[in-house]
């Protein structure tokens, strides 16, 4: 089941020559999933090969630079004759935000919008994963983050030792891996643990968005296979950072290493790191080092737990 990242645009507040600004794809086996949609978003996805045929839009907030590449997307989707539903999911402020963008010709859609607004702590459940909204701590904006978490996967099943056993293959070997006993017609009984391993842990990924590091962040990220996040200004912007609720760097690899994650993507940079981000990486490195810095274009499998990961 693949799982993978595709950063659309890394700048925080205004797009720069190297960077297009908040928006990030997850594509998960084949569903396209996008996190903010910041101006220009439409030709990144051109750019990066993104389906179009996504499903769901998730804001994290609503300053502008997260916010204001949704109307020329649905334009775009219009201009493709799209007839199927978008959901537009985002915290408090959902609707009041979408109707001052009717008068921008969003009700002359080609396509019924589903618009949803979320409860930090309450998952949107989906077919084997979940996707949770938590609070996040960003100044002058109600904000929140969200982590995709799948459900825990079935135990490896053991088809040589089934041959072995005499149980014939077919549907005695679905029920024996999905957690049944059978019986057999010698009268022999055979449990799950028998030929079924342990259950297996489903993946974890976390975006954050815009935010201060804060307690929620770490309690969503716990033993998490990858955060995305926010990483403003360095150490000597550190008091910038607080004043205006972002992060440093090096803030972001605290909230990592509390969480006990395996990897660290930053992104949303000043427009000073634009072009060189090298060295928020290297501050966040000290404290993280399964650390990297994001770059528009960039995209990163998440793999379960023991294959090793790729980026492109």
């Amino acid at each position: 089941m693949s799982l993978s990242v595709k950063f659309l645009g890394t700048s925080a507040s205004r797009p720069t020559v190297e960077r297009g600004v908040s928006s990030l794809a997850i594509v998960r086996e084949g569903e396209t999933i996008m996190i903010d949609c910041g101006e220009g978003t439409q030709r990144q996805m051109m750019r990066y090969a993104v389906s179009f045929a996504l499903g769901d839009i998730f804001f994290t907030h609503f300053h502008t630079d997260h916010f204001l590449g949704l109307l020329g997307l649905l334009r775009t989707l219009t201009l493709q004759a799209r007839a199927e539903p978008l959901r537009i999911w985002g915290p408090k402020g959902l609707h009041q935000m979408m109707k001052r963008a009717d008068g921008l010709g969003v009700e002359r859609l080609s396509f019924p919008l589903e618009l949803c607004e979320v409860t930090p702590g309450d998952p949107i459940k989906r077919k084997d994963y979940a996707i949770l909204p938590f609070p996040v701590d960003h100044r002058g904006a109600v904000a929140v983050g969200y982590a995709l978490i799948e459900e825990e996967r079935l135990g490896v099943f053991n088809p040589d030792l089934a041959r072995e056993l005499g149980i014939p293959e077919g549907p005695l070997w679905g029920r024996i891996h999905k957690g049944q006993s059978v019986t057999l017609d010698d009268g022999r009984v055979i449990e799950p643990a028998t030929l079924v391993g342990p259950t297996r842990s489903g993946r974890r990924l976390v975006v954050t968005g815009d935010t201060r590091p804060c307690a929620a962040t770490i309690e969503a990220s716990a033993g998490a296979d990858l955060i995305v996040h926010e990483a403003t200004f360095d150490d000597e912007e550190a008091k910038r950072a607080f004043e205006t609720g972002h992060s440093t760097a090096r803030e972001a690899s605290d909230v990592a290493a509390m969480a006990g994650a395996k990897r660290l993507v930053l992104t949303h940079f000043s427009a000073r790191y634009s072009r060189d981000p090298s060295e928020l990486e290297r501050q966040a490195r000290e404290r993280f080092p399964a650390t990297s810095c994001a770059r528009d274009g960039q995209e990163i499998d998440v793999p379960y737990a023991g294959i090793e990961s790729g980026q492109s």
